[in-house]
């Protein structure tokens, strides 16, 4: 049983969308409105995104590494709402300005062809490949509301929306399904920065069960992963710290190339 009730979920969302708006930051939530378990995380991040006038876009999975989860001090990942103003076209430039974190991940989105609909049962590998659509590169800017994310811990950081920012989706792969998603190489780079490389194994050990796990996470949740709702699984290389007016490359070879443009400071 929740310990919050509504009214202090909606106080919760409404002060982490101001922050978010704004582009300021708070040590916490105030302890009327503080999560203690995921369950009410994800009440608070399903009220902020309410507060959102556009169609959800999709969701991203934070955590999906053992280091970024010693990172952040959780256990697992954590799922967030892609909200579609947030979501930039590969040829707008990427505002830096108001961004904690400054930095950039290189990621395998998936985009969803079939609805996936809560069910007792969970979902295995074969059926939710089966309701993908297309795969994409993708370039994903985090951030959060709290200015010591790393201590925030799991259910706040969950209201927090799993620290999504800005979002790039590349364009469909042309063939996706017969690769090897595990032991794809990967790369990221900073204009007059080195190569950072990374693998497909990065996430979860495979992307493909970090999408099956966000969608029985959702469908615990009582959510339905909508066809044409697009995934991104976390990244494939070490966060790429960013910099003002550079650009940032996402190398995910045969799913494809991706470059942005970072605004200035």
């Amino acid at each position: 049983m929740s310990r919050l009730d509504g009214p202090a979920v909606a106080a919760a969302a409404e002060r982490l969308w101001r922050h978010w708006q704004e582009g300021s930051r708070l040590d916490a939530l105030p302890a009327a409105e503080r999560p203690a378990t995921r369950a009410e995380g994800y009440a608070i991040q399903a009220r902020m995104a309410s507060l959102s006038r556009a169609p959800l876009f999709g969701w991203k999975i934070a955590a999906t590494s053992a280091a970024g989860q010693a990172h952040i001090g959780v256990d697992g990942p954590l799922a967030g709402r892609l909200l579609a103003e947030r979501v930039l076209d590969p040829q707008e430039e990427v505002p830096f300005r108001g961004n904690l974190m400054r930095v950039a991940e290189a990621e395998i989105a998936f985009r969803m062809g079939q609805n996936l609909p809560p069910r007792a049962e969970p979902y295995d590998l074969a059926s939710v490949l089966a309701a993908v659509d297309t795969v994409h590169p993708a370039i994903e800017f985090p951030d959060s509301r709290f200015a010591d994310f790393v201590t925030a811990g799991g259910p706040q950081l969950i209201a927090d929306n799993a620290c999504a920012h800005l979002f790039v989706l590349g364009p469909p792969a042309p063939e996706w399904r017969d690769l090897d998603l595990v032991h794809l190489a990967t790369r990221a780079s900073l204009s007059g920065g080195p190569d950072h490389p990374g693998i497909g194994a990065n996430v979860l050990g495979d992307p493909r069960i970090a999408l099956v796990w966000l969608v029985n996470e959702l469908s615990g949740l009582g959510i339905t992963l909508q066809a044409g709702q697009v995934v991104t699984t976390g990244t494939t290389t070490v966060p790429i710290p960013i910099r003002p007016q550079s650009s940032l490359t996402a190398d995910l070879g045969p799913l494809g190339r991706l470059t942005v443009r970072i605004g200035p400071g």
